[in-house]
């Protein structure tokens, strides 16, 4: 992918991320929060699942342009796909994100991140929120 079309994905997702809110029913949401003890990063995650489908996803805080960018990318790949289709998303992304074998045809506009390891310091932002939705939906897996 071409660096600067990149770059606009990445920047148009912080500068306006999908999903930005508190849920103004929060009971109806698993939460969970995801934070980075080194850095400002610190993100609320409000998840709705209905008969194994993620129905909503919201989130709110603050955090950096590689971590709010990649939060509000995940909550668009994720959202109305299965508790499985959700993991192999996230199995595939984590793997982009450590150089290993991924199915990039999934990922959508996740791939802006597939040379995020040459920054070994934000491989740590691009996986906060995926770390911390990966608790919720193993979650659902163990019910």
């Amino acid at each position: 992918m071409d660096p600067e079309i990149k770059r606009e994905i990445i920047m148009e997702n912080y500068l306006h991320p999908f999903n930005k809110e508190v849920p103004e029913n929060k009971e109806e949401y698993d939460y969970i929060n995801s934070n980075n003890e080194s850095c400002i990063d610190n993100l609320d995650i409000y998840m709705k699942v209905d008969n194994n489908i993620i129905k909503d996803i919201k989130f709110d805080g603050e955090a950096c342009a590689i971590s709010t960018s990649t939060t509000s990318i995940m909550i668009k790949l994720f959202l109305n796909k299965t508790i499985d289709e959700a993991l192999t998303i996230l199995d595939n992304y984590e793997n982009m994100i450590n150089e290993k074998e991924y199915d990039s045809n999934i990922l959508g506009e996740a791939l802006v991140y597939d040379e995020i390891y040459k920054q070994q310091n934000r491989k740590h932002c691009a996986l906060l929120p995926w770390n911390g939705i990966r608790k919720l939906l193993e979650k659902y897996k163990n019910i």
